[in-house]
């Protein structure tokens, strides 16, 4: 299958982490038009790509670990163009650019590996719980992001370390804010997706059932110890950059046991 929409995404995302890892050793990084317009291009070009593999499948492009690795990407993009002005965190790019550039960098890799057409017969109800999922899975990657900007900037104030990048990251409240809202998106996106797949009847693997178990309790653990007080901002972000990468660990096991036998 032609990867020419894949490989411009790719480059778009590869730009816009460039233009950040200069701008900041020159010590003049202002994120703004370069680094929006640079994900604005990835993010169109994996739109018509998983347009065009969706109509070539017959079913949503989601039947491989390569074709998840694409939609996860394409939904980081998505809502980060969706919540990124709201809670003005234009920095956000520059920190989600690197990371979807990497996801797409190992799609690229890796061998295509589509499976049979229309895998999913168009069942609206499978369809809807895999691409719920993975657009959950792109919220708790921004999450992750945003966690890690608020981490990156507590540590550089208690040692009283001012660099170029802490003049540019958005004030260390609303970074928590925006954590624990995305970590809330993604809960609910990801508790809709699970109900669309209970509603569908499908049949799932027990170790798969229990790997993506695990991850919704994570997250769920979060927001619960939040809710009660005991988890401050700063523990939040960690734990929720834990449980991304727990998830991202688990993804290809997930995959491989979701593929027919």
């Amino acid at each position: 299958m032609d990867r020419f929409l894949l490989t411009g995404a790719t480059f778009c995302l590869l730009l816009s982490f460039g233009y950040t890892l200069f701008a900041l050793g020159a010590g003049r990084f202002r994120p703004g038009l370069v680094n929006l317009v640079s994900i604005l291009g990835g993010f169109v070009l994996l739109s018509l790509d998983l347009w065009n593999r969706g109509q070539a499948q017959g079913s949503c492009p989601i039947n491989s670990l390569f074709d998840v690795l694409v939609f996860m990407s394409w939904s980081i993009l998505l809502i980060y163009l969706l919540v990124g002005p709201a809670y003005h965190l234009s920095l956000l790019g520059a920190f989600t650019s690197p990371l979807v550039f990497l996801v797409l960098l190992f799609a690229q890799l890796g061998p295509v590996g589509t499976t049979a057409q229309g895998r999913f017969d168009r069942d609206p109800w499978v369809e809807a719980h895999a691409a719920l999922t993975l657009i959950a899975y792109g919220a708790f990657a921004l999450a992750a992001v945003a966690g890690l900007m608020y981490l990156v900037q507590d540590h550089q104030l208690k040692i009283r370390k001012a660099g170029a990048l802490l003049y540019n990251l958005p004030p260390i409240t609303d970074l928590g804010v925006a954590n624990a809202r995305l970590i809330r998106l993604g809960f609910a996106l990801l508790t809709t997706g699970f109900a669309a797949g209970f509603i569908s009847g499908i049949h799932v693997n027990n170790l798969k059932f229990w790997a993506s178990a695990l991850i919704w309790m994570g997250y769920g653990a979060i927001l619960l110890m939040r809710r009660i007080h005991r988890l401050p901002p700063r523990r939040t972000a960690a734990a929720s950059m834990f449980v991304f990468g727990m998830a991202l660990f688990a993804l290809p096991a997930i995959q491989y046991l979701s593929s027919p036998k």
